[in-house]
């Protein structure tokens, strides 16, 4: 007998050995775990990439409304702004209107008395620039708070 034949032999009991021992169906159970875990773990990647895709539209319709109300505050605070501005000269040219007839009549109260001539000249004197100093401080003054008036609303709204 040849060594080949020998060899066929020997092939054919280690492959009887083999199967014998379970060699092929345990080589098929290892394959197939890995192939079950290898699936499971592409499903839990698919459940992160959605559950991800969720999450991130979700922040881009938060981030979307808090665009929309930051834009409806600060045109909210613009409003309520140029309500105060409107507000304030409504108040300082009534203002004025009011100083301006206090002024007319103690000119005609000054001209009527002619025995306190003097008098008469001083409180005008002073009367014209008190409304002077009143005028310039009046629109410095209001200017300021309005300013912090606008600026505490604006606070309060952001806030």
């Amino acid at each position: 007998m040849d060594a080949t034949f020998w060899a066929l032999i020997g092939l054919i009991i280690f492959l009887a050995i083999l199967v014998y021992l379970k060699v092929p169906a345990m080589m098929g159970r290892s394959l197939d775990e890995r192939a079950a875990n290898i699936a499971k773990e592409l499903d839990e990647a698919r459940t992160l990439r959605e559950e991800a895709q969720a999450l991130l539209a979700e922040y881009h319709r938060k981030r979307k409304e808090a665009e929309k109300e930051a834009s409806e505050i600060v045109a909210s605070a613009q409003r309520e702004a140029a309500a105060l501005l409107t507000e304030a000269k409504e108040k300082s040219e009534d203002y004025i209107v009011r100083r301006n007839k206090l002024a007319e009549q103690k000119i005609a109260q000054a001209e009527a008395d002619a025995v306190n001539q003097v008098r008469a000249s001083a409180v005008e004197i002073a009367v014209a620039a008190a409304g002077t100093l009143i005028a310039d401080k009046m629109d410095a003054k209001t200017a300021g708070e309005m300013f912090k008036s606008s600026l505490e609303q604006v606070k309060h709204n952001l806030n």
